[in-house]
C-alpha cells in the first residue's frame, strides 16, 4: 500500500504516453480545422443550419460551455476559429503546456458546443480528452517546455517574463469575461481556480524551489496527472467495450457480413474501386467482421497481459487506418489512434523518438548552411545531443525527462526497440543526478554540477506500473510541464 502510494505521488507516470496523446489530439483538431476552413461558416458560423438562436436556446437549457455564443458577429466567429487553431498549435508544440491545454479546451468546447449535431464519434473523443489534458503534465517530454527546462540546466535560470505576461493577460481576460457574465458560476470557479493554481505554482518555484511547498505541489500535481491518465485509459476501454458488446447483439455481426455494407455506402466511399475490391472477397469480409468484434470485446481484459494487449492494440490501430482509407474518415481514425496511444509501450515510444531524432540530425546535416561546432559556447546546447554531432548525452536524454534521484526507477533506454536492443546504439543508461533550482528536483546527496554516469545497464520492465508498458518515472521538466 505504501509502495503504491509512493509511486502515484512521487512522479507523473507515463510521460511519453501523455505526450503522444497531447500531440495526437492537438494535431487532429488542428488538421480538422484547416481541412474545414472553406466550410467553417457552414459548420460553426453564421451560415450553419443549426442557427445562432437554436444554439443559444440549447446551451441555456443544458449549461454547455462555449465562448462562440458571446456574440453573433462574423468577426467574433473568425477570431474564435483562429484562436482555436493557435491554441492547438501551441499544445502540439508543447509551448506553455499548462496554459495551452486550458486554451485548447476552451477552443474545442467553444466550437463543438456551438453546433452539437455537426460532429461524429471522433469529435466526442476530442471533446472529452481536451478536458482531461488540462489535469495532466503532458509537457514533460517532446515539448518546447522540456527543451527550455534542459537549457536552464546549463545556465542560471533567467526570470520567466513570458510566463508572467501570459498569466497576467489571461487573468485580465478572465476578469473581463466574468464581469460581463460570460461564464456560468461553475465554469467561472473552475477557470479562476486554474489561474490561481498556476500563479501559486510560479510563486513557489520562485521563492522555494527546493522547499517543502514545492514538494507538496509536486505531489498534488502528480496525483492529478496520474488520476487523469487513469481516466483516459478507462474511457478508451469503455469506448471499445460498449462498441463491441453492442455489435454482438446485431445479426449482421453475428453472421459475419457487417463489414460488407459500409463499403457500399456512397457517402463513405472515397475510392469505390478499393471498397469493391475488398468486398469482393467473402473471406476477407468475414475476417474483418469477427476480428473487429473480438478485438473490441477482448481488449479491456488483456491489459494485464502486455504481449496480448500489444497485439490487440496493433490490430485496433490497423483497423482505424483501414477506416481512414476505405471509408474516408481520417480525423475519426486519428482521434482514436491518439487515444489508443495511451497504452503504447514506453520502449517503443522511446525507440521511435530516438529514430526521429537521428532522422532530424541527418536532415539538418544535409542543409547548405554551415553548422556551428558543438564546442562553440554560442552554439545551440541541443545540437550536440544529436548522433554524430560530437560528445554529448545519449538521444534518450533529449526527451527532456528529468529523473529525481529520490524517486529514481530504471530509465528506459532510447535504443530499446519492440524486438530488443538496437545494436546500432550503445547499451548504456544515463542518469541525471543534478537539477536546476527552477524545478527543485535535486535529491539528497545529488552533485550540484549535474554529473551523469553511464553504467552499461539495460532497463528492466519488472518494476513498471503495468509490468511491461514501462511507464517511465519522470520529474516535471518545467513549471509548464
Amino acid at each position: 500500500m505504501a509502495h503504491g502510494l509512493e509511486r502515484v505521488t512521487g512522479a507523473a507516470l507515463g510521460p511519453y504516453q501523455s505526450a503522444v496523446v497531447r500531440i495526437g489530439f492537438a494535431a487532429t483538431w488542428l488538421l480538422f480545422l484547416l481541412r474545414e476552413w472553406p466550410h467553417r461558416h457552414e459548420l460553426y458560423g453564421p451560415d450553419s443550419p443549426w442557427g445562432w438562436d437554436l444554439a443559444e436556446r440549447l446551451v441555456d437549457s443544458n449549461g454547455a460551455f462555449t465562448i462562440l455564443l458571446w456574440s453573433d458577429s462574423e468577426s467574433w466567429f473568425e477570431f474564435v476559429y483562429l484562436f482555436a487553431m493557435a491554441a492547438s498549435l501551441a499544445l502540439l508544440l508543447g509551448w506553455r503546456t499548462r496554459a495551452a491545454s486550458v486554451l485548447f479546451m476552451v477552443g474545442v468546447l467553444g466550437l463543438q458546443n456551438r453546433s452539437v449535431f455537426m460532429g461524429d464519434g471522433g469529435d466526442n473523443v476530442i471533446h472529452l480528452i481536451a478536458m482531461y489534458l488540462v489535469l495532466t503534465r503532458c509537457g514533460q517530454v517532446w515539448s518546447l517546455d522540456a527543451r527550455r527546462a534542459r537549457a536552464r540546466e546549463t545556465s542560471s535560470p533567467p526570470g520567466d517574463a513570458t510566463g508572467v505576461v501570459l498569466w497576467s493577460v489571461l487573468g485580465a481576460i478572465l476578469f473581463g469575461a466574468t464581469s460581463v457574465g460570460g461564464f456560468s458560476t461553475g465554469w467561472a470557479l473552475f477557470l479562476w481556480g486554474l489561474w490561481l493554481i498556476h500563479g501559486l505554482w510560479w510563486t513557489v518555484n520562485r521563492l522555494a524551489p527546493e522547499g517543502e511547498p514545492r514538494r507538496v505541489c509536486d505531489i498534488l500535481a502528480n496525483l492529478a496527472h496520474n488520476g487523469a491518465l487513469l481516466v483516459i485509459m478507462a474511457e478508451v476501454c469503455l469506448i471499445y467495450a460498449t462498441a463491441g458488446w453492442y455489435k454482438i447483439q446485431g445479426s449482421r455481426w453475428q453472421d459475419g457480413t457487417a463489414a460488407y455494407y459500409p463499403l457500399h455506402l456512397d457517402y463513405f466511399s472515397p475510392w469505390p474501386w478499393l471498397g469493391d475490391l475488398v468486398a469482393s472477397s467473402g473471406t476477407a469480409i468475414m475476417v474483418m467482421t469477427y476480428a473487429t468484434v473480438i478485438t473490441q470485446v477482448a481488449f479491456p481484459f488483456t491489459l494485464f497481459n502486455r504481449r496480448v494487449k500489444n497485439v490487440l492494440l496493433a490490430v485496433m490501430i490497423a483497423e482505424h487506418l483501414s477506416i481512414a482509407v476505405l471509408m474516408g474518415l481520417p480525423f475519426f481514425s486519428m482521434a482514436m489512434i491518439a487515444a489508443d496511444a495511451v497504452f503504447l509501450p514506453t520502449a517503443l515510444l522511446v525507440w521511435l523518438g530516438a529514430r526521429a531524432s537521428g532522422l532530424g540530425a541527418r536532415v539538418r546535416g544535409r542543409l547548405p548552411a554551415r553548422r556551428r561546432p558543438a564546442t562553440d559556447p554560442s552554439a545551440d546546447p541541443f545540437e550536440a545531443d544529436d548522433p554524430g554531432d560530437g560528445p554529448g548525452p545519449h538521444p534518450a536524454d533529449r526527451s527532456g525527462e528529468h529523473r529525481d534521484p529520490a524517486y529514481a526507477a530504471p530509465p528506459v533506454h532510447a535504443s530499446a526497440s519492440p524486438t530488443g536492443p538496437d545494436p546500432a546504439l550503445p547499451a548504456q543508461r544515463t542518469v541525471a543526478t543534478g537539477a536546476s533550482p527552477a524545478d527543485g528536483s535535486a535529491g539528497a546527496g545529488a552533485p550540484a554540477d549535474g554529473a551523469r554516469r553511464t553504467d552499461g545497464e539495460q532497463p528492466s520492465g519488472r518494476d513498471e506500473p503495468d509490468g511491461g508498458n514501462r511507464l517511465s518515472w519522470g520529474r516535471p521538466d518545467s513549471p509548464d510541464g
